[in-house]
């Protein structure tokens, strides 16, 4: 994918969440959960940062080291304290074995090759480290609307004003994804070697109700609208 995208909207896309402070703090909560003792941990896809900044601040788990191919995200997320690397995901510019945990966190919808990138977290991991992947499933709500908006082209068609949130995600961010289903992570992760997958699950409301409260993860990935699957390297 382009990351155009998030060069021209990187404000915008911080400004969503910062909207949407309940759906940020609860898809926090869920990374944070498969984050206890991450070790040297490496967030591929880092944007702004954001993310990392609350995982220091407010649960203590610290991740420095950031891969991040927008230009305008990566600015924002040394501000925050990252060391961010120009790169992308399918091309990670790190040495083999030199992290303890990597983060896939909202990116995989905006990766081409993702089994690439998996591929390329593996060889970046230590033997018994961990990956996190975290993502819109293409099947759950919120990514049915997303699909929907993006063929519409706008959030302001009537019918979709009545489903959406006060603050829906950006269209151009929508346009701009590959949806893809947690059963097609979870198949890549197995194909390049990753084994003993979990996964964990958070906004099980309808995304118009899901701002209204944080919600604390739960397992599974059955009714969720942000998923995380950890998985380790043997």
């Amino acid at each position: 994918m382009s990351e155009s995208a998030f060069d021209e909207h990187a404000a915008e896309y911080d400004a969503w969440f910062l909207k949407n402070q309940n759906v940020l703090q609860s898809e926090v909560l869920l990374l944070a959960g498969f984050l206890k003792e991450p070790g040297r941990a490496l967030s591929v896809g880092c944007g702004s940062g954001l993310f990392e900044k609350i995982l220091r601040d407010d649960h203590g788990i610290e991740v420095r080291y950031g891969v991040e191919p927008a230009r305008a995200m990566a600015e924002i997320a040394a501000k925050r304290g990252m060391e961010v690397q120009s790169g992308t995901a399918e091309e990670l510019p790190v040495e083999d074995g030199s992290f303890d945990t990597v983060i896939m966190n909202g990116c995989p919808s905006y990766i081409a090759d993702l089994e690439r990138a998996f591929a390329g977290a593996y060889r970046a991991l230590r033997s018994g480290g961990h990956i996190v992947v975290a993502d819109v499933p293409a099947e759950s709500s919120y990514g049915l609307l997303y699909q929907l908006a993006a063929q519409i082209g706008t959030w302001d068609d009537p019918g979709l004003q009545v489903l959406a949130p006060a603050h829906p995600y950006p269209v151009e961010f929508a346009a701009a994804a590959n949806w893809r289903t947690t059963a097609e992570k979870m198949e890549l992760l197995r194909k390049v070697g990753f084994v003993d997958l979990e996964t964990a699950q958070t906004l099980t409301v309808h995304p118009k109700y899901s701002d209204d409260a944080a919600e604390e993860p739960s397992a599974g990935h059955d009714r969720g609208d942000y998923v995380a699957i950890r998985a380790r390297k043997p």
